[in-house]
């Protein structure tokens, strides 16, 4: 199971599985043989849409038109199979004259099968079957009807079409998704309790040490073993889902996963796996008993038990073995879950939860991302941003020379050399986590390239800086102020976009308000600045005498504000400290 993953703004990406439901545009060909939707949720028995057909004979090269018809429903999946061998390969091709079908590839044969176009609601489809020059006698038309995610029939017959001359056709039992037997979910009559977390429970709570019996944004999941099964608890805040999932790694895929889904005032307790990053592949839930839910203030809580081994059930991992554990949220439609709203919480280590009872907690970025982004904010919050002012105002105040340089210079010079090496070393960390480059993580990681590449510039262009007073000097000025001043405002940018990450997702709305706090902080203090360098410079002195305007050097002038120069850096130190101290605290805590 993967802790990376993103989300950049609006941006969303709904990957795909192979159901008819979980691919809007049709593209369901996994699902051609067995025709059944990986959902999760149980067919339903009693079709109510209807497969007619223009005549009941054909031969060999004949056009059928089938018609599909019934209550509106999204997705459909639509197979001529040979009447006395249902289970066999789909049999002859269609055509469709619709914009809301499409032809797929099944069993090596193009257009063997017809499928949705869109998710769009629909009450009739209609297609033309050609049969095949080795066609079989008989005929039947069999499709999958999907309402929405949870509800949907499997293998709808329709009438069987015979070829002339065939014997008399008698028909065999369709064979449809198996039904489960599912173990009776009851209600809940009172939150969870932490009360025996590290003594008879495994508990794993954000925050550490959370009661989800007093706090309703703990996020809770207990496990308590009991012989041969373990009861599990979840609880935590979510408008749409909770779901754990064991791990072999810190990265998504091939995982056992249980999700608890809220949809019309219930709550849908569901086992699933997952098959790299992508959604969740619902499971029957005959494995799990003693199923119980309860929904109060925002928050879902969900109870079940299981065996600790189930030798004979596909990806249910044995307990007893210590695997990475994720807890994660989100939101739902339809019975069909999104992508977690953050970063799934990750145990820091392996656990095996039929252990010794242990109370711990977990986190939702990985040290490598945490060291990144505090370096990032060091760099281009705080040792960038009073190099800069250091530069610009204060070469007057500090203009005593300390080993063989003014001291501005020298505290600009180490300032701006912490930032250039803070973000080279910033830089590579997540190149280490991820093995590469990351496609999920939008414009972040190019403009932090240029912010890199900006960062090795400035001190490499500083090293050939001309004297005082060469021809080039001032060109040198104009292209190093540029490239700092580019550079700080494209750190900010990234900032802004890196903190909505799924790797280091700070949280929301606050951590917007000071970012734009700390740019306002900064602007306003170089503004203050700035005026103050102003009205020293127009500074006059009116001579009693003759009355005459004396304007003053711009030297002297600034002199006479070094105690207020000094004034205003201290305060903004502090300031920028407070800004930093907020960021890293929040990075702490993730």
């Amino acid at each position: 199971m993967a802790v990376p993953g993103f989300i950049l703004g609006a941006f969303i990406f709904l990957l795909h599985i192979s159901s008819v439901a979980n691919y809007p545009d049709g593209g369901v060909t996994q699902s051609c043989h067995e025709m059944i939707p990986a959902h999760g949720h149980s067919p339903r028995s009693d079709p109510v849409h209807n497969i007619s057909v223009s005549q009941m004979t054909f031969r060999p090269g004949d056009q059928i038109k089938v018609t599909l018809s019934g209550p509106p429903f999204k997705g459909f999946l639509l197979e001529a199979r040979d009447a006395e061998n249902l289970n066999g390969p789909p049999i002859g091709s269609f055509t469709c004259d619709s914009q809301v079908s499409q032809l797929l590839t099944c069993e090596n044969v193009q257009g063997s099968a017809v499928s949705h176009s869109s998710p769009s609601k629909k009450t009739e489809i209609k297609v033309y079957w050609h049969a095949p020059s080795t066609a079989p006698n008989h005929i039947q038309f069999l499709a999958t009807v999907v309402e929405k995610y949870k509800i949907y029939w499997v293998k709808i017959p329709s009438p069987v079409i015979s070829q002339p001359n065939a014997l008399p056709f008698t028909t065999p039992e369709v064979t449809r998704a198996p039904f489960s037997t599912v173990s009776p979910v009851s209600h809940l009559t009172k939150p969870f309790s932490a009360s025996g977390c590290g003594n008879k429970k495994f508990c794993i709570r954000n925050p550490l040490n959370c009661d989800p019996e007093k706090e309703h944004a703990c996020v809770f999941l207990s496990f308590t073993r009991d012989d041969q099964s373990v009861t599990i608890e979840m609880s935590g805040p979510s408008e749409g889902y909770l779901a754990f999932a064991f791990s072999h790694d810190r990265w998504m895929g091939d995982d056992d996963a249980y999700v608890c889904i809220h949809e019309d005032q219930t709550v849908y307790i569901q086992p699933s796996h997952l098959t790299g990053r992508s959604h969740p592949v619902m499971d029957p839930e005959d494995t799990l008993k003693d199923m119980a839910w309860r929904l109060a203030d925002g928050v879902i809580q969900c109870s079940f038990r299981r065996n600790i081994t189930l030798p004979v059930v596909k990806n249910r991992f044995d307990l007893n073995t210590s695997y990475y554990i994720f807890l994660a949220d989100g939101t739902a439609h339809d019975g069909r879950i999104s992508k977690h709203c953050q970063q799934p919480l990750v145990t820091y280590e392996k656990y095996d939860v039929t252990g010794s009872s242990k109370n711990i907690g977990g986190s939702r970025s990985v040290l490598l991302l945490k060291a990144h982004g505090a370096m990032m904010f060091v760099a281009w919050m705080t040792t960038v941003s009073i190099g800069v002012l250091t530069a610009r105002f204060f070469k007057p105040v500090w203009s005593k020379t300390f080993f063989g340089k003014a001291v501005w210079f020298q505290v600009h010079r180490l300032l701006m050399l912490t930032t250039s090496a803070l973000t080279c070393v910033a830089f590579v960390l997540p190149f280490i986590y991820r093995g590469g480059w990351s496609g999920h993580a939008g414009y972040h990681p190019f403009l932090g390239c240029v912010v890199m590449i900006f960062a090795v510039l400035q001190p490499f262009l500083a090293a050939f800086r001309p004297p005082l007073h060469h021809p080039r000097r001032q060109v040198f000025n104009w292209t190093h102020w540029s490239i700092g001043t580019a550079a700080r405002i494209i750190a900010v940018a990234t900032m802004f976009l890196g903190m909505d990450l799924s790797g280091m997702s700070l949280p929301d709305p606050w951590k917007t308000y000071w970012m734009i706090g700390f740019v306002a902080w900064h602007v306003g203090t170089e503004v203050i600045l700035e005026m103050h360098a102003y009205r020293l410079s127009q500074k006059v002195e009116i001579l009693d005498d003759t009355r005459i305007q004396i304007l003053q050097s711009s030297t002297v002038a600034e002199v006479e504000g070094h105690a207020f120069k000094k004034a205003v850096l201290a305060i903004y130190i502090c300031g920028n400290v407070t800004f930093l101290i907020i960021f890293l605290s929040a990075i702490n805590h993730l």
